[in-house]
């Protein structure tokens, strides 16, 4: 193989644009949010689980915000899109998985590893589902209101609930019982259940309730900072008592779009399928990620 002259003329270096702070910015926040998650496998080795919990919610609060700054700066890219796709597995299925084998599982041996690694490769294939699926042709147009399984930052903060309920010194569950709790998050997140996302949802706030809302933010933060556990717990039961709502409003809406249909005499479109391993392979759609156009 010969090697490239570069001090010939006739050799063509390769010019890279520079890159607009404004692309950078969304990147940040989600390498931050790595950290965050990082560093929450390292406190959980240590035995520091207190501030291992909150470096996951810290997690979870930044991936929440990095996709809505590149949207609202407009610096979207494909980088930034695969990166936070790396992101969420580690943060939200590796380091919880992790976070609960120190904690507890370590208790049952094998079985209890087994169940930490089940919920953290169940992070990363519902992540997967996610980026090959997103643009299904055969989706009705209001499933877009909705995820299909619990998303993945959801779920590593209601997989941590035998967490806030000994922080809570209502004493820890078995941990056969812990284990069968991990597991029954690992499947909500793989399995075909539509939950309720509320991104299509545009909420605008009237001039005369800006301050309002403003105080009810830093009133809520407040009650996190002061109570974290009972904020966390109280969230995470109404959280898994709504998804029946959310499966509830997905067939209602189904229905009535069938309904409609026949008596228009119109094609009904067919419900989101099953991935297969056929589009498994395709690459990654348009989501609401810092990389991804909106």
């Amino acid at each position: 193989m010969t090697p490239y002259d570069f001090k010939n003329p006739d050799v063509r270096r390769r010019r890279f644009r520079p890159i607009p702070v404004r692309m950078l910015v969304p990147n940040v926040i989600t390498l931050l949010a790595i950290c965050a998650g990082l560093t929450s496998i390292r406190l959980s080795i240590e035995g520091r689980m207190t501030l291992a919990v909150y470096a996951i919610v810290f997690a979870a609060a930044l991936d929440g915000i990095d996709g809505r700054v590149a949207r609202m700066i407009k610096g979207q890219s494909k980088f930034g899109a695969e990166l936070d796709s790396l992101a969420d597995f580690v943060n939200f299925g590796v380091a919880p998985g992790l976070m609960l084998y120190f904690w507890q599982l370590h208790e049952l041996g094998n079985a209890g590893w087994i169940a930490a690694m089940v919920f953290a490769i169940s992070g990363g294939l519902r992540l997967a589902r996610f980026n090959a699926t997103m643009d299904d042709p055969n989706k009705p147009a209001f499933a877009a209101n909705f995820f299909t399984g619990v998303p993945a930052p959801a779920g590593a903060i209601t997989v941590l609930l035998p967490i806030y309920l000994a922080f809570l010194d209502l004493g820890r569950l078995p941990a056969a019982v812990t284990a069968a709790y991990t597991l029954l998050i690992a499947f909500l997140m793989v399995s075909r259940l539509p939950v309720f996302s509320g991104k299509t949802k545009r909420m605008r706030v009237s001039p005369e309730l800006v301050l309002p809302a403003f105080v009810a933010v830093v009133v809520f933060i407040a009650i996190l900072i002061a109570y974290p556990w009972h904020v966390l717990s109280i969230g995470t039961v109404l959280y898994l008592l709504g998804l029946p709502l959310g499966y509830k409003s997905y067939r209602d809406q189904a229905r009535a779009m069938e309904a409609a249909a026949s008596s228009g005499g119109g094609e009904v479109p067919s419900p989101p399928s099953a991935p297969t391993l056929a589009n498994l392979s395709e690459p990654p759609h348009e989501d609401d990620r810092p990389g991804r156009l909106h």
